[in-house]
């Protein structure tokens, strides 16, 4: 298992934040390698909704169903999918943080076989980098809406 995270503050509300990412049609707008995403559950949103992602990873697309974990507004939420035997539960923690919001963004990476755990480590590496990328997204988008 592998793991990371970066954190940003958020010159917007958690109620904000959390709003906003919690849409999951808005992934492709602020979340990097999100080529498009399509809500596949009914309203409200919860634990249990699921949504139809594409994403892109290492120069190929995948599809697939992301699954919400946790669901705390405005405070965590949490995802996870699984690819190709590894998986992947990613959470978002806010808190207030002055006027705005501090945004912890991680994920856990867990190969879900041993021919798979090679993979761990370049999954890891390359989320590394999109998390910090993905915040400054999420700060641009919250500043266009």
């Amino acid at each position: 298992m592998r793991q990371v995270e970066a954190s940003r503050s958020v010159p917007a509300t958690p109620e904000r934040v959390f709003s906003f990412v919690a849409d999951l049609d808005n992934l492709p707008r602020w979340q990097t390698g999100i080529v498009s995403a399509e809500r596949t559950y009914p309203d409200p949103i919860g634990i249990g909704s699921t949504a139809r992602v594409v994403r892109e990873l290492m120069g190929q697309r995948i599809q697939v169903e992301l699954r919400v974990t946790d669901y705390q507004p405005p405070h965590r939420l949490a995802l996870a999918s699984e690819a190709s035997g590894v998986g992947v539960h990613a959470a978002l923690d806010l808190q207030e943080d002055g006027e705005g919001s501090l945004v912890r963004f991680s994920m856990e990476i867990r190969a879900q076989n041993i021919f798979m755990a090679p993979m761990e480590g370049m999954i890891a590496g390359a989320a590394s980098s999109d998390l910090a990328a993905s915040l400054d997204r999420l700060q641009a988008a919250l500043s266009e809406t």
